[in-house]
This record gives C-alpha cells, structure tokens and sequence, in this order.
C-alpha cells in the first residue's frame, strides 16, 4: 500500500477503536471524559496525539481482567506476562485476534522465506508466554510443517533437526547459540542439519551474535519483536535486506516519544516506542509506553515492503532485564526479599550469559541472628528463597548468600544490577 493508503486506513480503524473501548472499557472511557474527548472527536491518525497513555501501572491497577473489552464470552485464550509485585499482567485474546496474530505471524515467516515446503521448529516456551504458541499458529496459518520443540531437552531436539530435516527455527539468540555448542559435544556438523533460516527473539542481540549464529549453524538469522501486551511475536520483524524490522502498522500504530517529556519525537530520533492496536478486540490499548528505545526509520526498504521500519531496540527506560525471553524487574525480587524474614534488604543481581544462556545469580544479605555454620542449613535457606523466585519470576536464579553488612551501601542509587552480558 501507498503511505496515503495506509494512513487513511490507520484513520478509520484509530476511530474506530476509540469508539470501542470508550463503550466497552470503563478505564478509557473516564480517561476520556476527563480530557473532554469523544470518540468523535478522533477522525485521522494524526488525532493519535490527543489520546491519553496507557501503562504497565495501569495493567496492573486494572488486574486481571479490568481493561478487557470483549465479554468473557468471547474470549477464546488467555496468555500473561510478569509483573513486578507477583500479579501477571492478563491480556485476553477473541478468535479474530487469534487469526490477526496468526496472519501477521505469517508475514514474518514469509519475509524471511519460509514457505509451506518448510518444516519449522518453535523453540520458544509454551503456555502463559505468548512466544511457543504465537509462532507455532503462524506457521501453521503458512501452511508449513511445525514441531512444537519448546525449550529443554536440547540434545533431542538437535536429533529431531537432524532427523526430520528441519529447516527454520524460532528460539531466542542465546539458545541457537546454546544449540551451536550442544551440536559440537554431540558430534553434529553444520553440514548434517538442513536449517537455513532462524527468526530470533524475546532478548536484546547484536550484530556480531548473529554472524556468529549463522556461522556456527549455517543458517540466516532474523530479528523477530513482539510483547505480550500489544499481541505477542509478530509486532515488527526483517526482512531479507536485515536493515530495521517492518512494523505491521495496519494493526500496530507506531510513535516515539521522549520519555522525559512524553511529548512525540520526528521520525529518525530515538525515544521510547509507543503502540496503539488498531484491530484487537479482547484487550486493545491506546499509546501504551513500551519502554524500549529505539528509531523509526526514514525512507522505503529495498524489499518493496512499504510498512515503516523501527531500529533495534538499544536499552530500556526503566530497570527491566530480559533473561532467557522472560521478563524480570528488580523490585520483583525484591519484594520477594522483603516478605521473608530472613533475609536483609540489600541485595544485588548478577546476569551472565554461560555457554551461551543467560544466568541469573541472586545476591543477598542474611540477618545476623539467622546466621549459622551449619551448611545443610544455610542450602535450605538458599534454596527456600530460590524456590520463592522461581514462583515470581518464572525462571530459576542461583541464590548466594552473604553476611549482613558486606554489600557496599551507597548515598545515592546503589548498584543493584550487574549485567555482563556482551549483548
């Protein structure tokens, strides 16, 4: 479509939406009210700016299921993401939102060159994370052949590549690494799988993780974006020229803003990206503030694909870290940390990436009086307290345990978080 086309469409459905949730969601409808706006009132995309922000806050202020639209009737699945405090954030799905995400799915597929001759295996995790299940109906909607992998059980999963010729895969960067070194202990060449083409995602890589992806497995790797909020993998992805990743801006409206200010950035300036579902029915939201920062880039792709084109993601506006696709904050730890009696409120975290997965090492203070020489009691604290982040975060940290006192205390903002990831 012509960029005309595709603002005029954007106008409709940005109208169209609004009318929507000012009906069907009380949250927007008083939001709107109070800034003396009507649904009327939005005619073009470019009225996109007289509407108010959504945040995570307001997702969990409204938990589970305040900012639904559709009635629960309509909803068909369920997927949720983590929150700071133990509530995860709950986004329900209609049957139509289940066939948009599964046709935009399809269109990164496509732009990588997957077709229905391909078999394809989903690596990412099933269940509550949005990434095993979105890719897997893409694939499907394609029309080529998908082995729901998930994750784990590694050394098979390389024995089904091998086995099954399979030739794409979805998985995170660090894991096609970790698949890389598996194959080597193993004694799998590159030269005995069939795998050309990789759609990589849910953590932050670079330039040179990729060359090395493909060089070690002989495939071409593309950059897939997603959150589970807006929809779930799907929301922009590479093309074969690899130079930004489209946005599938018929259902996503792009902006970028200074998170400062909050007021929009022109394109080409890097600032906190912003969406807008323009078609979701079970739980649209209005210029929800992602916190990734990145561009929108100037100018038409070589491709021929006329959909703007968003850079990498280059860091976040708040304290988020993305371990092993999942997303964890600081203050869910800590939260954790201050409701068990054991333990200081002084704490510190670590991330690695080891044979190319990322770890996550817990560093916290034991009180003086629960202070003991007795090792087996000591492992059943750290692993009390392991066991009480994996129930928040979703994914299993290394707990070290340290005498009360040793963390340096700071005046200012003490350094809670060391990342040594090279990322």
């Amino acid at each position: 479509m012509s960029r005309e086309d595709i603002r005029e469409l954007q106008g409709r459905r940005l109208h169209k939406i609004v009318d929507y949730v000012y009906h069907n969601v009380p949250f927007y409808r008083n939001k709107l009210q109070e800034m003396d706006i009507e649904p009327d009132d939005i005619q073009t995309i470019d009225d996109i700016v007289r509407l108010p922000y959504t945040t995570k806050q307001d997702l969990r202020d409204n938990y589970p299921y305040g900012l639904q639209a559709a009635p629960q009737s309509e909803i068909v699945r369920v997927h949720a993401s983590s929150g700071t405090t133990g509530n995860p954030t709950i986004v329900g799905y209609t049957r139509k939102d289940i066939g948009v995400w599964s046709e935009c799915m399809s269109r990164c597929l496509t732009a990588y060159g997957i077709t229905r001759e391909d078999t394809f295996s989903v690596a990412y995790g099933y269940g509550l994370f949005t990434g095993g299940l979105g890719a897997h109906y893409g694939v499907e909607n394609l029309g080529a052949t998908v082995v729901p992998a998930s994750t784990g059980n590694t050394e098979k999963h390389l024995r089904l590549i091998r086995d099954l010729g399979i030739t794409g895969i979805a998985c995170t960067p660090s894991y096609a690494l970790h698949l890389a070194e598996t194959m080597g202990k193993l004694g799998i060449r590159k030269e005995d799988i069939k795998l050309r083409i990789g759609a990589f995602g849910a953590e932050p890589w670079t330039e040179d993780m990729r060359r090395e992806i493909e060089s070690r497995l002989g495939l071409q790797g593309f950059n897939i974006y997603g959150l589970s909020e807006i929809m779930g993998p799907c929301v922009s992805y590479e093309c074969e020229c690899k130079h930004g990743s489209h946005i599938c801006e018929d259902h996503f409206f792009p902006e970028i803003i200074d998170p400062e200010t909050l007021q929009p950035l022109p394109r080409g300036q890097q600032g906190e990206l912003v969406f807008t579902t323009l078609t979701k029915e079970g739980m649209p939201l209005l210029r929800y503030r992602t916190r990734d920062l990145c561009s929108l880039m100037e100018g038409e792709c070589e491709c021929g694909r006329t959909a703007v084109r968003m850079t990498r993601i280059v860091g976040r506006s708040d304290d988020m870290l993305i371990i092993r696709g999942i997303n964890v904050f600081p203050s869910q730890i800590e939260s954790v940390i201050l409701s068990t009696q054991e333990f200081e409120p002084q704490y510190q975290l670590i991330v690695d990436r080891i044979d190319n997965l990322d770890r996550l090492t817990v560093r916290v203070e034991l009180r003086n009086e629960f202070m003991t020489d007795l090792l087996p009691e000591l492992a059943a604290l750290e692993h009390k307290l392991a066991d009480k982040l994996k129930s928040v975060l979703s994914i299993r940290a290394k707990v070290q345990l340290l005498p009360q006192g040793t963390l340096e205390r700071s005046q200012g903002k003490s350094k809670r978080i060391i990342d040594n990831r090279k990322i």
